[in-house]
């Protein structure tokens, strides 16, 4: 069963997610898949090549006990699932928060809010440009918040925000089955040192990122299908 682990780690975490996407009477997860697919691919194809390098590079690694043994480009199957099935979850969070709080969430204050963490990120990449985990997960966290930004300015930033603030919850969970067993081994000489229980305060911020791809790109999608809907129909 150990081999097992991280397999059995991400199949609980989609699970819920994924039965609950054809409950029809209010989210109705499953009718906005043709948004979401496409986005978590590209997002995953990006953090793919991101993990490679870092794995190469003796970031971090993975622990054979807990893995199949199973590879996809050098990187374990499970860690490949990984950037989709936490998105697919984190996005499901997304959408429940827009169905429950359907007005505008913080539109004074996301976008103070996404500046605000874009200059602490900026900092904590450049005083740490020794670390590799450190400085990218910071730097492209703030450059991706600014980008968003400059994009949707606060469209989606408030929601995004209280989605991040949701999906804590399980990030603490699956996280920290995956750090403390370790299925994961981080190199700490590549990052700052500090853990949230036995997470690396880096992961946080990485989620951060590869949350907000996806939501970058899911909310680009459902505005080009329904421009495309409302004007070429």
């Amino acid at each position: 069963m150990n081999h097992y682990t991280y397999f059995i780690i991400l199949l609980a975490t989609v699970i819920f997610p994924f039965v609950y996407s054809f409950e029809g009477k209010r989210i109705a997860f499953y009718t906005k898949w043709k948004y979401l697919f496409p986005s978590l691919m590209v997002t995953a194809a990006l953090f793919v090549v991101w993990d490679y390098y870092f794995t190469k590079w003796g970031v971090w690694g993975f622990n054979p006990q807990y893995i199949t043994g199973v590879k996809l480009l050098n990187l374990p199957v499970e860690e490949v699932l990984f950037f989709i099935t936490i998105p697919f979850s984190c996005i499901f969070i997304y959408e429940a928060v827009g169905y429950y709080f359907p007005g505008p969430i913080m539109p004074n204050h996301s976008v103070k809010l996404a500046l605000a963490l874009s200059c602490l990120f900026v900092i904590v990449a450049a005083c740490n440009l020794d670390k590799l985990y450190t400085a990218a997960a910071f730097g492209c966290a703030a450059f991706l918040l600014l980008m968003h930004s400059m994009l949707y300015y606060n469209k989606f930033l408030g929601k995004f925000f209280l989605m991040y603030l949701f999906h804590l919850v399980p990030f603490f969970i699956v996280n920290g089955f995956l750090t403390y067993l370790p299925v994961v081994i981080y190199n700490d000489t590549q990052n700052m040192g500090i853990r949230l229980g036995s997470i690396p305060l880096e992961d946080s911020v990485y989620s951060l990122s590869l949350l907000l791809i996806n939501v970058t790109i899911y909310e680009a999608l459902k505005a080009t299908y329904h421009y495309k809907i409302k004007y070429h129909a």
